[in-house]
C-alpha cells in the first residue's frame, strides 16, 4: 500500500472514533445541538478520507503527484478546522473557522475531481 493511501486509511478511524466518542457523548447528556458537528465529522472525516483512501490504493500512480498529497492534506486541515468551527458557529463564538474549513473542503475535492479525471483518463 501506497503512504498517501495508508495516511487516509489511518485518519478516516481516527475521524470516525472521535465523531463516535462525540455522538455518545451527546446522546448521554441528551443535549444534541452540535450534531451538525458530529455528522460533518463523521461524514468528511470518516466517509471522505476513506474514500481517498481506495481510490489512491487503486490508483497507486495518482498517489505519488504532489497535487495529490497537497489534496489529502487540504482535506485534513479542512476537518481539523472545520469541526471546532461548526461547534463555535453553533455556540455562538464565530463562523470564521468553520469558513475556512468549509473553502478548504471545496478546494480539496476540486483537486481531487482534478486528479480522478486525470488518473482515469487513460483507463
Amino acid at each position: 500500500m501506497n503512504g498517501l493511501a495508508r495516511s487516509c486509511w489511518i485518519a478516516a478511524p481516527i475521524y470516525v472514533l472521535i465523531g463516535m466518542v462525540f455522538g455518545i457523548w451527546m446522546s448521554a447528556s441528551g443535549d444534541h445541538t452540535l450534531a451538525p458537528a458530529h455528522a460533518h465529522l463523521n461524514l468528511i472525516g470518516w466517509v471522505t478520507i476513506a474514500l481517498f483512501g481506495a481510490f489512491y490504493t487503486l490508483r497507486p500512480e495518482a498517489a505519488k503527484w504532489t497535487i495529490s498529497k497537497i489534496q489529502v492534506a487540504l482535506m485534513n486541515l479542512a476537518i481539523i478546522l472545520m469541526f471546532p468551527g461548526i461547534i463555535m458557529a453553533i455556540t455562538g463564538q464565530g463562523e470564521l473557522l468553520a469558513k475556512i474549513g468549509s473553502m478548504l473542503a471545496i478546494v480539496s475535492m476540486a483537486a481531487f475531481l482534478y486528479i480522478v479525471i486525470r488518473a482515469t483518463k487513460s483507463a
